[in-house]
């Protein structure tokens, strides 16, 4: 067997399912060639080989590279000063119909140049893949008008070319009502916005190759349940799939609307009913868990995991990397509130951030796990046990990374 790679003495977390806790392999080995693994195994089970070069980790653990699989990383400005006002009492839904919130990083990433936006999200996408991510999804969102929001998928893109991570990108065009259309006037009113971000952006985003897919926020202060299945039909003819922002706030029954069709996944469902919860399993629908915005929130209505769980509903972590409700640039961190706040186990954190967060891209056929056939993309951790990466809050964990074996 001829391979580019031989990873050798070293510790795997497989992270496939059935077998041992975190698909581990005590004293494993695996052989690379052109980018994608085409062997792995314990480290006596080798088959003869020719290797170009050999990595020896020293005994060190190696995980399939993190998914970061929601996040907002690409915006300008910051919102520290509502930060503030939320330690101050004031709410979230208070802020955003004061015209904060959301609106305000609209107005500061239309005015960012793209060469701006890029340094922007390299320089807090270094959070992420120094805590061991190799694929981040980027959604648009805060542009709100043609130019801004393919402005902000060709900075998703360029990342994905250039920064040395996979990249999926996601439509998020009903994100908020941009101030531009809350008036009555014909053609400057909620119903001219609608028909431009569904009908005019999404297509032209669709035909110049920058989503992947498409989500939309479900909740009384953006979108209806109605408006986003009108989005989710358009996104149906362009043979897109979709996303929803589902039941953060309140129960939308978003969840429900998500499975309705057949979605990659509804993500924050803190107020998702039993009902939506069996949609979601009916479906295969993943739960994409947010638990920095939990945090920075004050929330205090739990996602019903233990209802997921028993559907057998497949839960993925993500940090959603915002500037308002989830300023996190750490997978390692959120793994942790994962477990602290949500009371996941550390396996089935790492989990989320592995395999079901590959779900969740719909990309469980390329990453997400060590397996033949997937690509080589690895992190390589200085820890005794794997739990150690919900365990520590902010200490230095990643040894080193490899995307497609590099």
């Amino acid at each position: 067997m001829r391979a580019d790679l031989l990873i050798t003495d070293c510790r795997l977390a497989t992270m496939v399912e059935g077998g041992e806790p975190y698909g581990a392999i005590d004293d494993g080995a695996m052989l690379i060639a052109d980018g994608r693994i085409v062997w792995v195994g314990a480290r006596a089970d080798l088959p003869p080989h020719q290797a170009a070069e050999t990595h020896r980790l020293d005994g060190r653990w190696v995980t399939p590279g993190l998914i970061d699989c929601h996040t907002h990383l690409v915006f300008g400005g910051d919102r520290s000063g509502e930060f503030e006002q939320r330690l101050q009492g004031v709410s979230y839904e208070e802020i955003a119909r004061a015209g904060g919130g959301i609106v305000s990083s609209v107005a500061a990433t239309r005015a960012a140049t793209e060469g701006e936006l890029y340094d922007l999200a390299v320089a807090r996408l270094k959070g992420l893949t120094d805590t061991g991510v190799t694929t981040v999804e980027i959604k648009s969102g805060y542009g709100l008008d043609r130019d801004s929001e393919l402005k902000m998928l060709r900075v998703a893109r360029r990342i994905g070319r250039d920064a040395g991570v996979r990249v999926a990108t996601s439509y998020l065009g009903l994100h908020a009502l941009p101030p531009e259309y809350r008036g009555t006037e014909p053609g400057r009113d909620r119903a001219a916005y609608l028909d431009m971000a569904i009908d005019d952006i999404l297509p032209a985003a669709a035909k110049a190759g920058l989503v992947d897919a498409v989500d939309a926020y479900c909740e009384p202060i953006a979108f209806t349940p109605d408006e986003v299945a009108r989005l989710f039909d358009k996104a149906q003819t362009l043979n897109l799939p979709v996303k929803l922002h589902a039941d953060q706030l309140s129960d939308s029954d978003g969840a429900a609307l998500a499975a309705g069709y057949n979605a990659l996944s509804a993500d924050h469902i803190e107020y998702t009913s039993d009902a939506g919860v069996a949609a979601m399993a009916e479906h295969g629908v993943v739960a994409v868990l947010l638990p920095g915005a939990f945090l920075m929130l004050h929330e205090t209505k739990l996602p019903p995991v233990e209802a997921l769980r028993h559907a057998g509903v497949p839960m993925a972590v993500a940090t959603d990397c915002n500037p308002g409700t989830s300023p996190v640039a750490s997978m390692t961190a959120t793994l942790n509130l994962a477990c602290v706040q949500f009371r996941l186990t550390p396996e089935e954190a790492l989990a989320g951030a592995t395999r079901n967060a590959a779900r969740a891209l719909g990309l469980g056929t390329e990453i997400g796990t060590l397996e033949v056939g997937k690509a080589a993309d690895l992190a390589v951790w200085d820890i005794t046990r794997p739990a150690e990466l919900s365990y520590w809050l902010g200490k230095p964990l990643l040894k080193r990374r490899y995307v497609a074996g590099r």
